[in-house]
């Protein structure tokens, strides 16, 4: 029997991240702002809706807002805003397909390939996560970009559960420290055709105004 070089949409739950404290936004709630007149967290859930067969959305406040966009909605289990490991053991605990897709709220322009992408090389490296590379320009290198992980753009394999439960019961909450303890394959999104800006999240409301008007 061939081995399957790609993951079908129907085992893939898509969790978008809109748990954070938007501290860079003066406390707004992220995933609540516009963006081309669409809350930034409705435009993640309509990139990933057609990408995988699941949607849920991990929330700590304004729930019901969330909630009207269609999706279950889940607040982190640990307290103090954990950060995005904390959603990302909210989605594992409740996905019900083989695995899991993680996309945070504030980067509207996500490739529609992004499933497929992770998918063929998680199953190509028999990882356990495939992670986002992508190029970002960096402030020492005069304007040149270089590939940089995007660990909040991950495949996982829904059987991490157990591991991540471990590594935050005893207090972990830095993705790169747990993703190290298992086989993870970075995937560089920096194919001719693909967008140099997919990967841009709005940290602030004028990065957001920025890229609306790009």
């Amino acid at each position: 029997m061939s081995t399957p070089t790609s993951i079908a949409v129907g085992e893939i739950t898509g969790l978008v991240l809109a748990g954070g404290r938007g501290s860079r936004m003066g406390g707004i709630d992220k995933g609540l702002q516009n963006f081309n007149g669409t809350p930034l967290a409705m435009h993640a859930l309509m990139r990933l809706g057609m990408q995988v067969g699941e949607l849920m959305v991990n929330a700590n406040r304004n729930l019901s807002a969330y909630e009207s966009f269609g999706a279950p909605v889940w607040p982190d289990g640990l307290a103090d805003y954990a950060g995005p490991l904390a959603g990302f053991l909210t989605g594992l605990e409740r996905c019900e397909t083989p695995y899991l897709l993680t996309v945070p709220c504030d980067t509207p322009l996500f490739p529609l390939d992004l499933a497929s992408r992770l998918g063929e090389a998680l199953l190509a490296d028999e990882a356990e996560i495939a992670m986002v590379s992508a190029p970002e320009i960096a402030a020492e290198s005069d304007g040149a970009s270089a590939l940089r992980p995007q660990p909040v753009f991950c495949l996982l394999r829904a059987t991490l559960l157990e591991s991540l439960v471990r590594f935050t019961q005893d207090g972990g909450r830095k993705i790169d420290k747990w993703t190290a303890q298992h086989r993870t394959v970075l995937v560089p999104f920096d194919r001719p055709g693909d967008a140099p800006d997919a990967f841009f999240n709005a940290n602030t409301l004028i990065e957001l105004h920025a890229l609306e008007n790009r």
